[in-house]
């Protein structure tokens, strides 16, 4: 266990950040399933930009790589124009 009162500190804020992550990262995982679900373009297109902008904001706070955001964002838009 840490004995310094920074140390203790950083695991109860390391916690939070973690909770804070996983809930952004899952909610992001169903947003593209359900994107990837939809066989109605206009609806499609109404979803792909909030979901692009989840994956920013997860590749900008490195909670996934950005070069995975990147991929994911270009097959969704495959997706979505093959509609």
């Amino acid at each position: 266990m840490a004995n310094h009162k920074s140390a203790l500190k950083r695991i109860r804020s390391n916690e939070s950040k973690r909770l804070r992550n996983k809930y952004q990262h899952k909610t992001t995982r169903t947003a593209i399933r359900n994107l990837r679900s939809l066989t109605d373009k206009k609806e499609a297109n109404s979803l792909l930009p909030g979901v692009v902008k989840m994956l920013d904001r997860l590749a900008k706070t490195n909670v996934i790589h950005k070069n995975k955001a990147s991929n994911l964002k270009s097959s969704l838009t495959k997706h979505v124009n093959s509609l």
